[in-house]
């Protein structure tokens, strides 16, 4: 498994579909995909052993509450705790939680769309 993959599989394990957020998806491939009410968009950076580098993701969820949307934050921080290693081709990825962790986001353009922005830092520990 390479560093993309890796990032792919982490997102992708929290029950919830997880998309790349460069991808190119429009309306149509997101019901495709059974993606309407919640879904990750998650950022994909890679690097080596020289210094983490910081990603987000955004979980999103059609709802009038933040219950639910609240508590996948919390599921995903709790699974982190005080890092996650991930084995991958020639190393590991080393998963933390960065401050703050969660932020909630309002979405001007759909007023029942609740939007969690997650920041994470990623060490790369792999020699290329």
């Amino acid at each position: 498994m390479d560093k993309t993959q890796a990032l792919y599989q982490f997102w992708n394990s929290f029950g919830w579909p997880a998309l790349d957020e460069q991808g190119d998806y429009d309306e149509k491939d997101m019901k495709d995909l059974n993606i309407e009410d919640r879904y990750i968009m998650y950022e994909v950076q890679t690097g080596d052993y020289t210094g983490p580098i910081a990603l987000t993701a955004s979980l999103f969820h059609r709802s009038g509450l933040w219950e639910v949307i609240s508590q996948k934050a919390q599921e995903i921080s709790d699974y982190i705790g005080q890092g996650r290693c991930m084995e991958i081709d020639n190393g590991y990825i080393w998963i933390k939680r960065r401050n703050p962790f969660a932020q909630h986001m309002e979405d001007t353009q759909e007023q029942t769309m609740r939007r969690i922005v997650l920041n994470i830092e990623v060490d790369f520990l792999t020699a290329t």
